[in-house]
């Protein structure tokens, strides 16, 4: 089997400067100084806050190319939010363009049972920082996940807001990420490009087994918890308490997109069948 020393795949050229310099006002952040590991973790947290997790495109018919332009017109100039592999496609870029070396790699993530889901079920990132800290897993996509980049080589527990997280070896030098002792993904170390994650995110778009094509869900990060509008049904969490509350009409539903997650809609999103 390959290793994870073999060669990375050539990067794609970083965004232009006005690029990131957009990416930057769009969550909330200041150009850092310096590629180190504080700066990732401060973009990861904002990033987090500012940038919903949401699949509203698969049930509006809106297209996924997973190339930087499209991903960054749609975080960035669009405004909109996304899954896995735009979130952290684009972050990906957004980084290389601040001077850290990242790398994409691919999980499967683990379902009911312990099962395994599908190979390129998610995307997540390697990245090297100017202190040489590093190397950093950090992760924008998915969903209610840690806050802070984790440590890829640190092998005892590593706190978080979010839980304590943990990463330990698993058959063929793959890596699983557990939080708060339950098993979250299973990470293969081998460095990927974003045209290798073409099938699986084909297969969560499209599929009647992918939980994406199942339900609508928006979510992001609080200061003091999450809020996520799935359907018609928006959830507040704060310091651990949830509170559920039904949406009424079109326009309080969209108002809710637009006040709380910053997405303006020209319409109401609605679960669209799935294609296979």
């Amino acid at each position: 089997m390959d290793t994870p020393s073999q060669p990375h795949p050539a990067p794609p050229p970083p965004p232009s400067a006005e690029t990131v310099d957009a990416y930057l006002r769009r969550i909330g952040a200041a150009r850092p100084e310096r590629a180190d590991a504080a700066a990732l973790r401060e973009l990861q947290l904002r990033h987090l806050s500012a940038v919903p997790f949401e699949n509203l495109s698969i049930h509006l018919g809106e297209s996924l190319v997973l190339e930087d332009k499209p991903l960054l017109d749609k975080v960035v100039r669009a405004r909109r939010g996304g899954f896995c592999y735009e979130l952290n496609g684009a972050f990906a870029a957004l980084l290389r363009g601040l001077g850290f070396g990242v790398t994409l790699l691919q999980a499967r993530v683990f379902g009911p049972g312990g099962r395994l889901g599908i190979p390129y079920d998610h995307l997540a990132l390697r990245v090297e920082t100017a202190d040489g800290t590093g190397p950093w897993l950090a992760d924008v996509g998915f969903g209610d996940h840690s806050h802070h980049p984790l440590a890829l080589e640190e092998r005892g527990e590593q706190s978080d807001p979010a839980g304590t997280f943990r990463i330990v070896g698993a058959p063929d030098g793959d890596l699983d990420v557990l939080r708060d002792g339950e098993p979250q993904f299973r990470l293969d170390q081998r460095p990927r490009e974003l045209a290798d994650f073409e099938a699986g995110a084909w297969y969560h778009r499209t599929s009647p087994a992918s939980h994406f094509t199942q339900s609508l869900v928006c979510s992001r990060l609080t200061e003091d918890g999450r809020i996520t509008l799935s359907g018609r049904t928006l959830v507040t969490t704060v310091h651990g308490e949830r509170a559920e509350r039904t949406l009424g009409d079109d326009a309080e539903v969209l108002a809710a997109y637009r006040d709380r997650f910053g997405l303006e809609l020209d319409r109401v999103p609605e679960v669209r069948p799935a294609h296979g």
